[in-house]
């Protein structure tokens, strides 16, 4: 056998896909699983998505791109940010990517060299981790707390940063929290990175899905920030591969060259059928689907009161509830286990978002219907007691 790279052995597990597979074998065994683990939309993309696809395809516009992105799409990415979060962003600061995961794996390249320090909240997505270890760079999870939102602070920077650190990778609203970052803590945030001449690459993957007053790019408090977005959440593309990432003019042109070489270009079907996502028939589709995220979140957060499960923090955006059970279990790991098995419900323990919370947090994802989220509520009434 050949030898591995260490990397290999330093890469973080999500859990969330193991159980994903045990509620699998649950299933072909004839069982009825609710899950409410997995992060991904119960919508697809809108009929008339599908439609520009197929016309794409017929048409054989099939061909590589360029390793940016079409013309078309970039600029359509552009009005879209003026159009909604107030963002002004020229098509020569958009690198589209195969999914966010895309643009992470380049950002991660462009900016760490082996042994830089990055620093992240604790909790966070456990794949963030992932994509710093694979450029050479060590992740450094920094616990936060519920009034901080579960977000880095200006105040954890200054504690925190070494000589090694290089930057800070965050994201509003989070995974697995759902809570975004308050406006003047992020503008104090970007000071004290600044301020070290680090880089700050944000995660806005579900900017769209929020829940309060009009959202904000981060883009609007400083134009300098690498901002990572994709069309798998707000607009419930998982499978296509599309994604985006908006940077610094004069930095494009590098991560364009990583680009061609590592991915060649985006999916480029997919690029050709995205466009219509931006027309108003299915923007209207996607208002009201946020609207429905809503609602479920909605009748959710009380009804986890009611089963002594807490919630520090508010979700203002995304699909997922961060919920405290350590009124019911002092092990994440058993309960999410026995959950599975015995109620027959999914979610994924806290071990799978960082250390300081894993043994009493679970996280809930309501990218399902609201129909199943009562008859999910009624199993757990039942197997809590």
């Amino acid at each position: 056998m050949p030898r591995l790279a260490k990397r290999t052995e330093l890469a973080v597990p999500f859990h969330a896909v193991e159980l994903f597979k045990e509620a699998n074998t649950l299933i072909a065994q004839g069982k009825d699983i609710i899950s409410l683990g997995i992060g991904e939309p119960d919508f697809t993309a809108p009929p008339s998505v599908v439609e520009a696809l197929h016309r794409a395809a017929a048409a054989g516009n099939a061909q590589y791109t360029p390793p940016s992105g079409t013309d078309a799409l970039k600029q359509a990415l552009c009005d879209y940010y003026l159009d909604h979060f107030n963002a002004e962003v020229h098509p020569d600061q958009i690198m589209v990517t195969a999914g966010a995961s895309g643009a992470l794996s380049l950002a991660t390249l462009a900016l760490i060299n082996s042994g830089d320090e990055v620093l992240l909240p604790d909790p966070s997505y456990p794949a963030n981790q992932n994509f710093i270890l694979a450029a050479g760079g060590v992740p450094r999870l920094i616990p936060s707390t519920p009034e901080k939102r579960y977000q880095l602070t200006a105040e954890d920077v200054e504690q925190h940063w070494t000589d090694k650190t290089r930057g800070v990778l965050i994201a509003s609203p989070s995974n697995p929290t759902g809570a975004t970052i308050d406006t003047e803590d992020l503008k104090a945030l970007i000071k004290a990175v600044k301020a070290r001449n680090g880089f700050i690459i944000m995660d806005e993957i579900y900017l769209g899905l929020y829940y309060e007053d009009k959202p904000q790019s981060a883009l609007c408090l400083d134009p300098s920030l690498i901002i990572i977005n994709s069309f798998s959440k707000y607009f419930h593309m998982t499978g296509w591969r599309l994604g985006w990432m908006i940077v610094p003019k004069a930095i494009r042109p590098p991560i364009e060259k990583m680009a061609a070489s590592l991915a060649i270009c985006a999916p480029s079907l997919a690029q050709h059928a995205a466009l219509a996502c931006f027309e108003p028939e299915a923007m209207a589709i996607y208002e009201q689907r946020r609207l429905a995220f809503k609602a479920r979140r909605d009748f959710l957060l009380p009804a986890f009161e009611s089963l002594g499960l807490h919630v520090p923090v508010i979700p203002d955006g995304a699909f997922y509830i961060y919920a405290d059970i350590s009124e019911h279990s002092n092990d994440s790991d058993d309960f999410s286990h026995r959950l599975l098995h015995e109620a027959h419900v999914a979610a994924v323990p806290g071990l799978d978002f960082g250390p300081t919370y894993a043994k009493k947090m679970l996280r809930f994802s309501y990218s399902t219907s609201l129909d199943r989220l009562e008859q999910a509520i009624e199993r757990m009434h039942k197997f809590l007691g």
